[in-house]
């Protein structure tokens, strides 16, 4: 909820390290808090409990995270108004917390238990320092062989050789796996089969640090093995920890849309649909466009060369009724002549490597308008 009308509100200072302390708690309740101290452990958290406004300056304006029990809500009344700060109670029938949550300025009414969860994430959050979620970008191919995975790989490499913190997903189990387009199958790390049980929330720094890391990006990939999928709630978990992370998270999907993928897509900031310039082509993705426009608002289209006569690549966007990025430049030279191979997008003056940080200049401009 918003704060009171005209009251000045601040943000919490910046942490002096990379990772912020725990939550402040106000609260005389001895039930709530011990449930309080509980979320904390299991967000990894150390908190700092009050009964009142804290008597040390400035104890309640640098906590990133203030929990005030209900109880407790008379006596922060005073207090500087300041953002993160969640009113906790446990009547579900209460009128009256939501006056009470004006009267402190508190941005979230939160009942217990019903509010557990999303109160261990958002502790956790704070907890790991998360600031701006990760700008995720999915790409998927019009039909087979469109260069989707290319594209995906290019788009990653070029991210992070600008300096972005940068993962790379592997959203196809039928693909292959991206780890051997980037040369890396036999690298040291995590794949997705590992991640299969995974439930409820996964740390971000955890994650990034048990993946591979090829050419100064992590990738999450398949492995060889026979497992084919991942429950979507798994996929869920995975993917909200490296949102977490910031930087950008780019995702290589499947053209088809099971459970699993439906949670990718919900949590993309932008997919790109790649498409060869062939009227058959343009025929296919139409339908994968249909099929995932129902779950992800922005999508837009890629076209690849060569084109036949009287086709574009603004014709093929006009035929989709999708917006252009351009067109996919296709690089020579990805096979090296020692057998290995050089990422796509690994020549920094390359056609591709150029196509994608125009790309990246203008999400991230959008993302930081936005």
């Amino acid at each position: 909820m918003d704060t009171v009308t005209g009251a000045v509100t601040h943000d919490p200072p910046p942490p002096a390290g990379g990772r912020q302390g725990g939550p402040l708690i106000v609260t005389e309740d001895t039930e709530l808090l011990d449930d309080l101290l509980r979320l904390c452990a299991a967000a990894g958290a150390t908190p700092e409990v009050h009964h009142g406004v804290p008597e040390r300056r400035g104890s309640w304006e640098a906590a990133p995270l203030v929990l005030v029990g209900d109880d407790a809500a008379r006596r922060v009344r005073g207090a500087a108004r300041r953002r993160g700060v969640v009113l906790i109670g446990r009547d579900q029938d209460d009128s009256g917390v939501w006056r009470r949550a004006v009267e402190i300025g508190a941005e979230h009414v939160l009942m217990l238990p019903d509010g557990e969860q999303w109160l261990v994430d958002r502790i956790a959050d704070v907890a790991e320092g998360v600031g701006r979620p990760a700008l995720t970008v999915g790409v998927i191919g019009g039909r087979g062989g469109a260069g989707a995975s290319t594209l995906a790989c290019a788009l990653a490499v070029t991210s992070a050789r600008e300096g972005l913190r940068t993962l790379l997903v592997d959203a196809d189990p039928l693909g292959g796996g991206l780890d051997v387009l980037l040369g890396g199958e036999t690298a040291e790390g995590l794949r997705w089969p590992a991640f299969a049980s995974s439930r409820g929330r996964v740390g971000g720094g955890a994650l990034e640090e048990s993946l591979p890391e090829l050419h100064s990006l992590r990738v999450l990939s398949w492995d060889r093995g026979d497992r084919i999928a991942v429950p979507p709630q798994a996929v869920r978990a995975v993917l909200a920890a490296a949102r977490r992370r910031g930087g950008t998270v780019v995702v290589d999907l499947p053209r088809r849309i099971d459970d699993g993928v439906a949670e990718v897509l919900g949590q993309l900031d932008v997919g790109v649909l790649v498409v060869p310039a062939e009227l058959r082509a343009v025929a296919a993705a139409g339908r994968v466009a249909s099929a995932v426009g129902m779950v992800l608002r922005d999508l837009r289209v890629a076209v690849r060369g060569p084109y036949p006569p009287g086709l574009d690549d603004r014709e093929v966007a006009r035929l989709l009724g999708l917006p252009l990025v351009g067109e996919v430049p296709v690089e020579p030279g990805l096979l090296r002549p020692d057998g290995g191979t050089a990422p796509p997008g690994a020549r920094p003056r390359g056609a591709l490597a150029r196509f994608c940080k125009d790309f990246w200049e203008r999400a991230l401009v959008e993302a930081g308008a936005a």
